[in-house]
């Protein structure tokens, strides 16, 4: 099928419509180049979590619990306080009831569009966002860096890569994750009682439940986590709620694979979530689990990271030194 690209619509706001392989996505880059729907037309399934009644407000209340965010710093920093080689930056408590800043700026910002093309079965966007001192977060986080987004759809799914690069004289902090939202039930017809996860747990990593912070303390599998790891977990239905694993790796089709698989068992259709290794942990989170969505979110570095007191290869934290850049991608496609 040929590939399409052109600006479009969401709700009011500026967003580019790509459409190659059977695939569709729609990707709102003036709402932090999020995802806001991704479809596989020839299997009617519904990927990302999207609404035809959710308003603009809704999302612009929440844009982490819709589509796929790009998350940059994600997830939680104790009292908002986050640790580098070079210095000690306190960020906004934007998490009252926990004390802890909560996943950044990075999804909220008006991100440019850099390039757009189609050709050879392939739809490319390629976004752009600088953060320097024109953004009010920088009086508490003064690290200049660009992120860019490159997506590309083709009939192999939607690929989605992440570059940083520090444009400061500081070191920058790295942690990089999508605040991954499905559909539940995520296949035309489906029923939420028939999606399963699987999950390539390895070890789990505990957390302090009174803030959701980790402990530093790393589990052993139990009968509940091997749920996740032999494909039967449902992952709604029943409150989910930071259940975090170190990565490795399960099969599919046969084969070693670095990801998570989402099936609905009543039709033996799969959404596939394949990661670069430098995702080292997966998150599962289900806002309770009856607002029909689920996340399974790969994240490079544990919650906290650069303010736990263990090694980096443990925590996956890392750091940029000026001029330096760093990438990290992943692909969503379907098979059944």
């Amino acid at each position: 099928m040929e590939a399409t690209i052109r600006k479009a619509d969401f709700k009011g706001i500026e967003a580019v419509e790509m459409k190659a392989g059977g695939y569709y996505a729609l990707v709102a880059n003036t709402l932090g180049s999020n995802v806001v729907r991704f479809r596989d037309e020839k299997r009617d399934m519904e990927i990302f979590r999207y609404s035809e009644d959710m308003t603009i407000s809704e999302f612009l209340n929440a844009p982490e619990i819709w589509g796929l965010p790009t998350l940059y710093l994600p997830n939680r920093f104790d009292n908002g306080v986050l640790r580098t080689s070079d210095a000690v930056y306190h960020l906004p408590v934007n998490e009252e009831r926990f004390k802890n800043h909560l996943h950044g700026v990075i999804q909220k910002r008006s991100h440019k569009i850099k390039e757009m093309s189609a050709e050879n079965g392939k739809a490319v966007l390629v976004t752009s966002f600088t953060y320097d001192e024109n953004d009010f977060f920088f009086n508490c986080f003064p690290v200049k860096f660009t992120v860019e987004i490159r997506f590309e759809l083709s009939d192999e799914g939607l690929r989605h890569t992440v570059t940083l690069t520090n444009k400061s004289k500081v070191m920058m902090p790295v942690s990089l994750a999508t605040h991954t939202t499905y559909c539940a039930p995520f296949v035309a017809g489906g029923k939420q009682e028939d999606i399963r996860l699987t999950v390539p747990a390895v070890s789990k990593l505990q957390f302090n439940k009174k803030r959701w912070l980790p402990n530093g303390r790393v589990l052993k599998l139990k009968d509940y986590d091997l749920e996740y790891v032999n494909g039967g977990k449902c992952p709604v239905l029943t409150d989910i709620c930071n259940d975090m694993y170190t990565a490795g790796v399960t099969k599919l089709m046969d084969k070693d694979f670095h990801g998570t698989i989402m099936t609905d068992t009543a039709s033996g259709k799969s959404i596939c979530n394949e990661t670069d290794e430098d995702y080292k942990f997966w998150i599962v989170w289900n806002h309770e689990g009856f607002m029909n969505y689920f996340c399974a979110e790969p994240m490079t570095a544990q919650v906290n990271a650069p303010n736990l007191d263990m090694p980096a290869d443990k925590t996956g934290y890392r750091e940029l030194k000026p001029k330096e850049s760093y990438s990290v991608s992943q692909r969503f496609f379907t098979i059944g």
